[in-house]
């Protein structure tokens, strides 16, 4: 579903999924959409993890897919990273067809995975020289990681193997090399699981950088009030199933949470 500055939003029929008017889908204004889904559907043997999903992002733009576990949030994420193959549907990512040619839509894209995703014996630094190195950073790309791992409180432990990490140091980790390479598209699969205050900061802070850039940002997560204040529209997935599409500003405080819970009866 197109997400327009003057969209309309209504409530989700029994026929389908929530409708916008606004708009042409995939642009906002003058405005082209880096991320671009249409119909995407996953399918585990006889499970239906999601079913029909229509999203776009534009360039500066950021939106939360938030529901349930189970909704279909990180498996939606993981087709668009790459990580998972599609079941029927079309995804376009900075203008690539991610389905046809995913290493080509990897080259514009940063993904942090809900788990996993780290060598547990390299140290931050050597995952940072990696990144550099396969995505052809220039020279100065040192003075970015250092900038990174001192805003997300890993200066110290830049040369510490990731295998005695907490929880929240590598959940830290994973969301500054998403970021580091400053990608086109940014994906962040629960960035604010386990993250203290501070990470919490540095991930808004790498988000409002993203956009600033004229990055489209989509993140996942069950945190209704970190959504809010990460993203400016939000995606409400029930099911597997679009239920909602709405300014992430709708489901703040206490009137926005009762709406939420509404929307995922």
């Amino acid at each position: 579903m197109g997400l327009g500055e003057t969209g309309t939003v209504h409530p989700a029929s029994p026929a389908g999924p929530a409708t916008t008017t606004g708009p042409p889908a995939g642009r906002r204004g003058d405005v082209a959409a880096l991320v671009r889904v249409r119909g995407l559907r996953v399918e585990f043997g006889e499970i239906t993890a999601v079913e029909g999903l229509d999203l776009d992002v534009v360039g500066g733009g950021s939106v939360a897919l938030v529901g349930r576990n189970g909704a279909g949030k990180s498996t939606s994420l993981k087709v668009l990273a790459g990580v998972l193959p599609a079941s029927g549907g079309a995804v376009h990512l900075a203008g690539v067809d991610a389905l046809s040619h995913p290493l080509d839509a990897k080259r514009v894209t940063g993904y942090c995975p809900d788990v996993g995703g780290l060598v547990p014996r390299a140290t931050p630094w050597e995952h940072l020289q990696l990144a550099a190195r396969m995505r052809g950073m220039g020279p100065h790309w040192q003075d970015r990681a250092r900038d990174l791992l001192e805003r997300f409180d890993l200066g110290d432990a830049a040369h510490r193997v990731c295998a005695g990490f907490s929880h929240g140091m590598s959940r830290r980790l994973s969301v500054l090399l998403a970021g580091f390479h400053s990608p086109q598209v940014l994906l962040l699969d629960e960035p604010f699981d386990g993250v203290d205050p501070l990470g919490v900061d540095a991930t808004l802070h790498l988000v409002r950088e993203a956009r600033a850039q004229g990055s489209a940002v989509l993140v996942s997560t069950h945190l209704l009030e970190l959504a809010v204040r990460c993203c400016e529209d939000a995606v409400v997935l029930r099911g597997g199933r679009e239920v909602a599409a709405l300014p992430a500003g709708d489901l703040s405080g206490e009137q926005g949470a009762a709406r939420y819970r509404e929307l995922l009866r």
